[in-house]
């Protein structure tokens, strides 16, 4: 390996440790406190409460994502080459997408008041309750959409910790505490809906302030003063790339929330609710994944732009790794004692036990596959990542159709467990074809095999002994955690962990 593409890895390798750590603080608190909206929602509102919250919910993402026009994938995109190649165009780019942005997300709320009645199909008793809760969660899109885009320009401008703080941090914190409190002061399932949707405009303030302050960084570092005035070539770039993207981000939230919607319409609102509650744990698990794409978006798009692949390749395995070895135990721990955590919830979740297997099963096999969509769409190909969300989205419409009926929330988690790995198979597929990059299979199936190990094990040997208890549960997550420790100190550099080293040394 040359000295170049040994400062280009420890480059790396201090971006991802000092944003990183910042990155997983902001996840796992965003994480935790989705799962204490999850538990508060199932406590205070039971199963069919939730349900009809969760569904509300899941329309407002599905649509959010259509709302937000593609325009936060582009500032992710177009941001970091603007500021180290053209700053003085920075408020022209900004000014093309919060138009848009606004534009599309208006109409999109126009239209959920519109096609809302369309939920009251089925025998389910809260139908119309539904309806009322996703029109009244309809009215935030124009913020919600906004503060997607202004919370990823702050990421494009270089800024992981605004992100992290507004994003993460106070939007997942506030809603809990809000939503608690509505419900428990006796509110309906309409109001806690417009509960959870309130605190988005005053999250959406404070990202456009802190926008304004690293616009005005970026413009005097360069010595420039940009214009708002719309510079057609760079419009039309933008554009170019998040119109497929558009499709590509609905498409992809559709994935992930179709399933509580759809359960909710063939199965009603409790098995909705129940559903809900154990994909909202598999949500929670996502915390390195998401902790990492943070990270290593913006720098895939820089090194893609220089088209510095081979470099390009060495971050990808190495946040693949890294993923696969950081995020399986969560998900080894959720499989192994299923029953005992969605208890958590309230009675009568626990029938999502066999569901929530099948999705951890699902979601750690996707992580193989690391970080491969972003890889794809940094590149600028997110008409690929479109048409591979609509291939995926076709197969998991028909086998919801045809196993919901059949088995319930179990077809609706084996569905989606298929879907996931299809869609990193497509994406890997595409990214060897397009970029040549490889997937490191040797490096990941190793760092598959110790959490496995470490986690698995003992997490199975407890429950054969000491049932489906709290007690089995606590020693399984502390005896897998020393284990997992003691592991990677031991093997620290055929895990890769030996680059963290170098993050404080100067090449």
């Amino acid at each position: 390996m040359s000295k170049s593409d040994l400062e280009s890895r420890a480059q790396d390798s201090r971006l991802i440790a000092r944003q990183g750590a910042a990155s997983f603080v902001g996840s796992a608190t965003s994480a935790i406190m989705g799962f204490v909206l999850t538990v508060v929602l199932a406590r205070t509102l039971g199963d069919a409460g939730s349900g009809v919250v969760l569904q509300a919910i899941a329309v407002f993402t599905i649509v959010l994502s259509l709302a937000r026009a593609g325009m936060d994938s582009a500032a992710l995109w177009i941001m970091p080459r603007l500021v180290a190649h053209d700053p003085g165009r920075i408020r022209s780019a900004l000014g093309t997408m919060f138009f848009v942005t606004a534009l599309s997300s208006s109409v999109c709320a126009l239209a959920i008041a519109i096609v809302a009645p369309a939920l009251m199909l089925g025998d389910d008793a809260h139908s119309s309750e539904v309806v009322r809760a996703v029109t009244v969660a309809g009215w935030f899109l124009p913020a919600g959409a906004l503060l997607l885009v202004a919370l990823a320009v702050t990421r494009g401008l270089g800024g992981i910790i605004p992100f992290v703080s507004v994003g993460s941090i106070g939007l997942p914190v506030v809603r809990p505490i809000v939503v608690w409190l509505v419900a428990t002061a006796g509110g309906s399932f309409v109001a806690v809906t417009l509960a959870w949707a309130a605190p988005l405009p005053f999250a959406l303030i404070a990202a456009l302030i802190i926008v304004r302050f690293q616009v005005g960084r970026h413009e005097r570092a360069a010595d420039v003063r940009g214009s708002w005035r719309p510079v057609p070539a760079l419009r039309r770039s933008i554009l170019n790339y998040a119109l497929p993207r558009t499709a590509s981000a609905g498409l992809e939230q559709t994935l992930i929330w179709l399933d509580v919607i759809m359960v909710g319409v063939i199965a009603g609102s409790a098995a909705a609710g129940v559903y809900g509650g154990a994909s909202r744990f598999v949500a929670a698990g996502l915390i390195i994944d998401t902790a990492l794409r943070i990270v290593v978006s913006t720098r895939f798009s820089t090194l893609l732009f220089e088209k510095k692949y081979t470099e390009v390749e060495a971050l990808y395995r190495l946040t693949a790794t890294l993923l696969v070895l950081f995020g399986t135990p969560a998900y080894l721990i959720l499989a192994v004692f299923a029953p005992v955590v969605l208890s958590w919830l309230g009675p009568g979740f626990e029938q999502g036990a066999t569901a929530l297997v099948i999705l951890c099963v699902g979601a750690t096999l996707a992580f193989t596959a690391g970080n491969i969509q972003s890889v794809l769409l940094m590149s600028g190909r997110s008409g690929w990542a479109a048409i591979n969300k609509g291939v995926v989205l076709l197969v998991n419409v028909a086998g919801n159709l045809v196993l919901i009926p059949l088995i319930g929330i179990t077809g609706a988690a084996i569905s989606w467990a298929f879907c996931m790995l299809l869609d990193a198979a497509l994406a890997t597929i595409e990214v060897r074809r397009f970029l040549g990059i490889r997937m490191g299979v040797g490096a990941i199936t190793y760092a598959l095999v110790v959490p496995l190990v470490t986690f698995g094990v003992p997490a199975i040997t407890l429950r054969m002994t000491l049932g489906e208890t709290v007690l089995a549960l606590f020693l399984a997550i502390i005896g897998g955690s020393i284990l997992f420790a003691g592991w990677c100190m031991l093997d620290r550099k055929r895990l890769h962990l030996h680059d963290f080293r170098l993050l404080a040394r100067r090449h």
